[in-house]
């Protein structure tokens, strides 16, 4: 443990919590990705199998429960509690496209060919596109992602969603680099998959930082 990690999973936990809060409070999941967040769900589940065989720490143990319960929450409100404001119509991406991929190249590159550790360095590989079907939403709703409300007020609650995981990714890095450095020690495939995950999001933060310097307010459709 060192602070950019500590950093980057308290980022990970307010992303989530942004997303929760977002779908409770507006009663309403238009915007988000119902692919996206399946895809978290399985990352999760997949990721974290090992909570019946490796104790490693109280605080490990608990993010680990909540990362896993939030995710199937959300899950839940997109498709059955709030399913009627889903827009399903612009959720459209193939998510086999990512699922099949991944899943051949975790049983091909992994560090112990054992069922637990496939599945974790597949839940790796898929974490690191896994945001691209919201991604590919939001561009499908662009017309309406930078609209001000009638009220004057911005809805920016999905953007900072966004940009808490990107925080989450990057800090991450640079608790690589960090235990490089420091321990000695370095894991590729999560290295690797981390920055792919967060070349992702460069577009995302060049949009809003764009919009900002422009001074338009971001929006996105409550």
């Amino acid at each position: 443990m060192n602070l950019f990690r500590f950093l980057g999973d308290l980022s990970h936990l307010l992303a989530i919590i942004l997303l929760l809060l977002k779908i409770w409070k507006s009663r309403s999941c238009a915007g988000i990705s119902g692919k996206s967040q399946v895809l978290f769900a399985v990352v999760f589940t997949a990721r974290y199998l090992d909570l019946f065989t490796n104790y490693i720490s109280l605080y490990n143990t608990c993010m680990k429960v909540v990362y896993t319960a939030c995710s199937f929450t959300t899950v839940w409100m997109i498709y059955s509690k709030f399913k009627a404001t889903y827009h399903g119509n612009h959720d459209t991406f193939r998510v086999e496209f990512l699922v099949v991929p991944t899943a051949i190249l975790a049983f091909l590159v992994n560090h112990d060919f054992t069922p637990l550790d496939i599945l974790w360095t597949f839940s790796i590989y898929l974490e690191s596109v896994a945001i691209l079907p919201q991604l590919f939403m939001s561009v499908a709703i662009l017309p309406q992602l930078f609209m001000v409300s009638k009220t004057g007020e911005a809805e920016t609650i999905t953007s900072h969603y966004l940009f808490a995981l990107g925080v989450y990714r990057t800090l991450y890095l640079f608790n690589w680099i960090w235990r490089y450095h420091f321990e000695g020690f370095l894991d590729l495939i999560a290295f690797v998959a981390g920055l792919v995950q967060t070349v992702l999001y460069c577009d995302f933060f060049y949009l809003c930082i764009t919009k900002v310097l422009k001074g338009k307010k971001l929006s996105l459709p409550a």
